[in-house]
């Protein structure tokens, strides 16, 4: 499946709307929200660290600083860099080490970006968490929005499961290893039922209904 194609996109959900209520639900509400695109390599994982935790426009701002100042995010540019001047830009000390780090890791070798893309969702997995700095959360969102993986499912995500709680009608969020239960149902669209889930709380959120 190409999660670029909306047309397929749009078939994938259909799917799961047919065999889910809750998918059905948060389609009615949403229709097929886009499927996010992130640069693939170290500035598309790196970006993702700069993200966390903050809005959107925020680590946009800090980011582009960053890469003014760099002038191209490679993993030898960011080690090179100081962290006091990464710190102007706004990157707090851990953001910094863990970027840091996973430059490292791409310089020795022991992250290979194109080694990734050739390897199952599970063992790319694998990879990118024995880095230091990039857990399972920062992985899995690579993995769907940098290389296209349509199965991966971030099941931790309290964003995630606060949605499904709602479309459900469930008085408490399921836990993580409970919700990735509940998430074999949306197989092999989890990354699909994923991003319908982000849409629909983000839409609740504009409602102001959380």
């Amino acid at each position: 499946m190409n999660v670029h194609d909306e047309a397929e996109l749009a078939a994938a959900i259909e799917a799961l709307a047919r065999s889910c209520a809750v998918m059905g639900k948060a389609r009615k509400v949403i229709g097929v929200p886009a499927w996010r695109v992130r640069p693939t390599g170290y500035a598309g994982l790196a970006s993702i660290i700069a993200y966390q935790q903050v809005s959107t426009k925020a680590a946009a701002t800090i980011w582009g600083r960053v890469d003014a100042m760099l002038g191209t995010i490679t993993p030898k540019a960011v080690l090179a860099a100081a962290e006091a001047d990464l710190r102007a830009c706004g990157l707090s000390r851990p953001k910094i080490s863990h970027i840091k780090s996973i430059a490292a890791a791409v310089e020795d070798g022991s992250l290979s970006f194109r080694r990734l893309a050739r390897k199952s969702d599970d063992a790319a997995r694998e990879e990118l968490t024995a880095v230091k700095g990039v857990g399972p959360w920062t992985a899995d969102v690579y993995l769907m929005f940098a290389l296209g993986r349509h199965d991966v499912f971030p099941h931790a995500d309290i964003g995630l499961s606060e949605s499904f709680r709602i479309l459900a009608g469930e008085p408490l969020r399921r836990t993580p290893k409970d919700f990735l239960q509940v998430a074999e149902r949306w197989r092999p669209y989890r990354g699909v039922a994923a991003v319908m889930l982000w849409a629909y709380i983000n839409a609740v959120r504009r409602a102001g209904g959380a």
